[in-house]
């Protein structure tokens, strides 16, 4: 990889970030209003109490899952020499991460739907919090990747916009 190839791959990682905030946040919120309103109704179905333990068990795994298989890549990511070799993998663990999180919200969004528990807006609010802190900055970069000077400079001319 070079300097242009990793910019357009950052700048697609951030796209993707942000699609995937913006369809999830309004889903859920949509869901939440629904779920606190308490005069809609929408005949669904009465779910199984074992798929209401699946949504959650899969839920809270999902998430201690993004987190520890993103810091495994980190490692990686680390270990390599050239700059670029580490943003490759750094940018394709955080695209897994928020792709991951886009599940979770998915996941939450369906559980209150049908169940009405406020385990899944738990859920949803750890998964807004990863949302927010893992969002990819250069800054953010430097000190994950634990990066000197000079490779922070050209990740922040990667991020700069063109």
């Amino acid at each position: 990889m070079d300097f242009e190839q990793t910019r357009k791959a950052y700048r697609s990682q951030e796209m993707l970030v942000l699609i995937l905030m913006v369809i999830s946040l309004p889903l859920f919120g949509f869901v939440y209003l629904y779920y606190n309103s308490g005069n809609l109704d929408w005949n669904l179905p009465k779910l199984p109490d074992l798929i209401h333990g699946l949504l959650v068990g899969i839920g809270v795994g999902l998430l201690i899952g993004q987190y520890l298989i993103f810091h495994n890549k980190l490692k990686v990511a680390k270990s390599a020499e050239e700059l670029f070799l580490k943003l490759d993998v750094y940018i394709k663990a955080t695209r897994k991460r928020f792709l991951i999180l886009f599940a979770i919200s998915l996941i939450s969004t369906i559980g209150l739907l049908f169940f009405k528990s406020a385990f899944y807006i738990v859920i949803f609010a750890v998964t807004l919090l990863f949302y927010s802190l893992a969002k990819p900055t250069p800054d953010r970069i430097k000190r994950l990747l634990k990066l000197n000077k000079e490779d922070a400079e050209i990740v922040k001319d990667i991020a700069r916009p063109s």
